[in-house]
């Protein structure tokens, strides 16, 4: 199954759970979904958290710590 293909599945399965259920409960299976995902690729080593965390945060991208300014 191609990336498509499964973003249209998803797309319909929320819908779905939507009607049968309410906004909240479709939304809180999403959001369940993203983090057994997330927890799936961090096992398998197809995520790296530290530079996801670089990726995402204000720190520089140096090893070497800048002092804190207070």
């Amino acid at each position: 199954m191609d990336d498509t293909r499964f973003a249209a599945l998803l797309g319909f399965a929320f819908v779905a759970a939507w009607i049968a259920f309410s906004f909240g409960s479709a939304l809180l299976c999403l959001i369940g979904a993203g983090v057994f995902y997330t927890a799936a690729a961090v096992a398998k080593g197809e995520l790296d958290l530290g530079e996801a965390q670089d990726r995402l945060g204000n720190r520089p991208r140096s090893s070497a710590r800048s002092p804190r300014v207070r």
